[in-house]
């Protein structure tokens, strides 16, 4: 009766430190999925946001190519 009863509180220590352990890396899992998505967030930001600031130069030089005639004639081309 002694032998069982050091058992199961083995077995409960034993289970409790594991639920600790899968707690903590279900917290850990959760801010790396946090931060992952914001990682992503950023980035897409940042390349929406360098696209906005440098259309008005796209465009300039979209209309300064679509200006110049075709030169292909005159190198034999």
């Amino acid at each position: 009766m002694d032998d069982e009863r050091k058992m199961l509180k083995k077995i409960l220590t034993t289970v409790e430190e594991n639920n600790r352990v899968v707690r903590n890396l279900q917290r850990s899992m959760r801010w790396g999925r946090f931060f992952s998505i914001l990682y992503w967030v950023i980035i897409l930001g940042a390349m929406f946001g360098a696209y906005y600031f440098a259309q008005p130069f796209i465009d300039q030089l979209r209309e300064v190519y679509s200006g110049v005639p075709n030169l292909g004639g005159l190198f034999g081309n």
